[in-house]
């Protein structure tokens, strides 16, 4: 069930339900499929296709995976020769994420630290050639300018974000509101500016899980609000693209192809994952 711009809510609430909903997440993950850890553990950790068609070579460089939930796809940067700071505001995440490094020898090139996303700044001293960002992280935070200048505050010169996301046009949709002929339907508009309350236990990651902490709130930032932030942050937009799959099953009506993506099963009705690459110039 999904409710628009509780006027009470502040931000001790939205932060604590969220919290709590990914913290209870973190045990369900480790043990879903689609989490598998089989190539990490043998040292060849896998990003998605669109992240390994677009982020290239990350061996040498130092890398702020913010929001990175226990540390999958951070500790797959750092097999590649990256060293890397992970940051999630869930301390079963963090330990888990710990716990992984050790079990996979990287703890000399993968650190990690609880911390809200907001409060990176004041939990992390280094600077970074990448801030790395992917796949549900943004919609959870109220504020994309704020966000916007904080991963500006921790990129060198010359140093870039690579940020993939869920399209924020397909968050305007939801199965629930489903259409006759089986499209999902519209389930919130597009400029709502305005927070979401989901009251839902279902886990996208595997569909047998019912979650206690089943309220969440979340809020849709439109492209181009996204894309503004960034530059009236002094980035520069090398490039953008959108994309017809994303790594879990949006809606029910997506299928899984050979690469383990979820899209359209016949026309690509409209974008599902958006991707970027944004540069801090050298002066």
């Amino acid at each position: 069930m999904l409710e628009f711009g509780v006027s009470a809510m502040n931000e001790t609430n939205w932060r604590a339900y969220n919290r709590a909903n990914w913290d209870e997440r973190v045990k369900i993950h480790l043990a879903a499929k689609s989490y598998d850890l089989g190539s990490l553990r043998s040292g060849r950790g896998k990003l998605t296709p669109i992240e390994e068609a677009e982020i290239g070579s990350v061996n040498g460089l130092r890398v702020l995976h913010l929001q990175c939930h226990f540390g999958r796809d951070t500790l797959t940067l750092a097999q590649r020769g990256a060293t890397v700071v992970g940051v999630d505001f869930s301390a079963p995440a963090i330990t888990a994420a710990r716990a992984l490094a050790a079990e996979l020898d990287v703890t000399d090139r993968a650190r990690f630290i609880e911390a809200d996303l907001y409060d990176a700044p004041r939990a992390v001293s280094e600077s970074f050639d990448l801030v790395f960002v992917n796949w549900g992280a943004i919609n959870w935070l109220p504020d994309v300018r704020r966000w916007a200048a904080i991963v500006a505050h921790f990129l060198n010169p010359g140093g870039e974000l690579y940020l993939a996301e869920g399209h924020p046009c397909a968050h305007v949709f939801d199965d629930e509101k489903r259409m006759p002929d089986g499209m999902p339907g519209y389930c919130t508009p597009y400029f709502v500016g305005q927070p979401l309350r989901f009251d839902d236990p279902r886990d996208y990651a595997d569909d047998s899980a019912r979650l206690e902490n089943a309220t969440t709130y979340e809020w849709l930032h439109p492209l181009g609000e996204i894309v503004t932030s960034l530059l009236d942050v002094g980035l520069t937009l090398k490039w953008l693209h959108e994309h017809d799959s994303v790594p879990w099953r949006m809606f029910e009506q997506l299928v899984k192809d050979a690469d383990g993506m979820y899209r359209w099963p016949e026309k690509p009705w409209f974008p599902l994952g958006f991707s970027l690459r944004a540069e801090r110039s050298q002066g």
